[in-house]
């Protein structure tokens, strides 16, 4: 079995949790995560905000230097929209490139991957009745 083989094979069986989960779990929080990216590609924020806790922690990892050691660039739900509004992402949809990945589902809580041209997402989510949510995302920008 060749090395990009045995990885995929690997890969797969890395995520029971989301294999157990029933068809309309898998859809529902993949419909979440489409809400994100795609609300942000759309430039609408009605469909961003619908898919965010409204205390989102949204993160990313700041570089290495003396200066960023163990540092967060931190975003809240509201700040995520007002971009959004603005049409910081706002890109043509024959140019989308978009996958959702569910790795883990346990009960109410579920981890994402979310990948795009530009970034790389990993949510945790959480169901609130029958609504699935983001409520914490930490993002890396992929280099230009």
């Amino acid at each position: 079995m060749s090395t990009v083989a045995l990885l995929f094979a690997l890969s797969a069986a890395a995520s029971p949790a989301a294999d157990a989960a029933d068809a309309a779990t898998i859809a529902a929080i993949e419909a979440t995560c489409h809400d994100y990216v795609d609300g942000q590609l759309e430039a609408d924020p009605q469909r961003v905000a619908r898919s965010l806790h409204p205390d989102l922690a949204k993160r990313a990892v700041l570089g290495d230097t003396p200066d960023e050691r163990l540092g967060l660039r931190r975003m809240s739900k509201e700040e995520l929209v007002a971009l959004t509004k603005q049409g910081a992402l706002k890109t043509p949809k024959d140019q989308w490139d978009r996958r959702c990945t569910v790795l883990d589902v346990t009960g109410n809580a579920a981890s994402v991957r979310l990948e795009t041209p530009w970034f790389v997402d990993y949510f945790h989510m959480g169901r609130f009745e029958q609504r699935w949510v983001i409520v914490n995302a930490l993002w890396y920008p992929k280099p230009k």
